[in-house]
């Protein structure tokens, strides 16, 4: 093979190889990029959350209720990389002796409706910056609450999921001491198992370790492909 040939087929594996960038600057990872970082490391793997017992999934943007109004996700999935997926059913685990179980809201969220969340409300207070991105792209965020197992109804807490107001935040004092005993239920636990609270979402969960995983822009679809 000659050395002309090579260099070009060497560029052209560089270039499907490196990550994508787009308007904003930001380095995101395709298909082919992670899963060939799942090759090499098996705990990059996008695992479902739909599969850990009495899991309720209520991806809100999969439907018109949300914030924005509007579907963003074509399907109602919730994803996690491994480890946070297994660190959640250990969570869900000890919610379940408390007689309650954890609904998601959402989880990983490909970089693109990140872009979309941003351009539609530029306060990054409650949205992430498509500059740098997501711990939700990063497969290492769950927006969560609590359900009673008996009546399936979600445990009183502080505001509605995807709430702007000042009254979302956790550290805010709360007067209803039921609220605020349901709340710090849900916080203590993921605390517990290697989850932080999101200083102005209660519902809003990072996983220790995020910053070992890139910013991704994979559809569900493209997850799903077999």
């Amino acid at each position: 093979m000659s050395k002309s040939i090579l260099f070009w087929l060497l560029l052209i594996a560089a270039a499907t190889q490196a990550p994508a960038q787009n308007k904003y600057g930001l380095k995101t990872m395709g298909l082919a990029q992670y899963q060939a970082s799942v090759r090499s490391n098996p705990n990059n793997e996008f695992v479902s959350l739909a599969n850990i017992p009495n899991i309720v999934l209520d991806i809100r943007y999969a439907t018109d209720n949300n914030f924005m109004g509007q579907q963003i996700y074509t399907l109602p999935r919730a994803y996690a990389r491994k480890p946070v997926a297994e660190a959640l059913a250990r969570a869900q685990a000890d919610f379940l002796k408390r007689g309650v179980a954890i609904k998601i809201y959402d989880a990983y969220r490909p970089y693109k409706a990140t872009v979309k969340f941003y351009e539609f409300y530029r306060d990054t207070t409650y949205v992430a910056s498509p500059y740098r991105g997501s711990r939700h792209n990063r497969g290492c965020a769950v927006d969560i609450t609590l359900v009673d197992l008996k009546t399936g109804k979600e445990l009183a807490m502080p505001t509605e999921f995807d709430s702007f107001k000042k009254e979302a935040w956790p550290s805010t004092p709360v007067k209803d001491s039921l609220v605020r005993k349901n709340r710090e239920l849900l916080i203590s636990v993921m605390q517990q198992h290697g989850f932080k609270v999101n200083a102005s979402e209660w519902w809003h969960f990072d996983f220790t370790g995020w910053q070992q995983y890139e910013v991704t822009d994979i559809d569900f679809e493209e997850l799903e492909k077999p």
